[in-house]
């Protein structure tokens, strides 16, 4: 049952495309090794340099908002940025002719309303409105909890070649699933 299981999993993820899976605990040093990873496997597939580096650079946004986001996490939030372990799951694979990054992690339910409403407004931006918004957001202060710059899921949306996707799915009554797909 085991091998039937896993090969069944092993060709879905064929059939949907996908090139480099991870799921579990993620940390920087996790990240690191996987970027390796996805740097050679489209260096051997002749991948453009341009769109290599933009799929590369949505992938480390992503992978870096599950380590520093993800409600289910090992590292306590007190702990160095460097030590900090989050479970999580990112997947880049391809579709017709792009690139697609998709993560997922857990988040708790309240934060949910303001995610869901930044993530609205910045799908709602052309190229020229999202540029001018991530110059503004660079000027200001990081926003209440962020753990970095507030321009992550800007920096995303500039990279990509379509309108981000999300989704939330409840856990419980305390914690929902975030998903967050990027095409390149």
């Amino acid at each position: 049952m085991l091998a039937q299981d896993f090969l069944s999993f092993h060709e879905a993820s064929r059939r949907n495309g996908v090139i480099l899976s991870f799921g579990g605990d993620i940390s920087e040093n996790v990240l690191f090794s996987l970027g390796e990873v996805l740097k050679l496997r489209m260096r051997q597939e002749e991948t453009d340099a341009g769109v290599a580096k933009r799929v590369f650079s949505i992938f480390v946004e992503q992978a870096q908002n599950v380590i520093r986001y993800s409600a289910d996490r090992i590292q306590p939030e007190a702990e160095p940025k460097p030590g900090r372990v989050s479970s999580g799951m990112i997947v880049v694979g391809t579709e017709g002719e792009r690139f697609f990054v998709v993560c997922g992690n857990e988040v708790g339910n309240a934060e949910v309303p303001r995610l869901r409403e930044r993530l609205d407004h910045i799908a709602g931006l052309t190229g020229d409105e999202l540029k001018r918004f991530y110059r503004e957001k660079l000027r200001q202060a990081p926003d209440e909890g962020s753990l970095g710059g507030s321009i992550g899921l800007i920096e995303i949306a500039r990279r990509s070649s379509a309108p981000v996707e999300y989704d939330f799915q409840a856990i419980g009554t305390d914690r929902s699933l975030f998903c967050l797909k990027a095409y390149i």
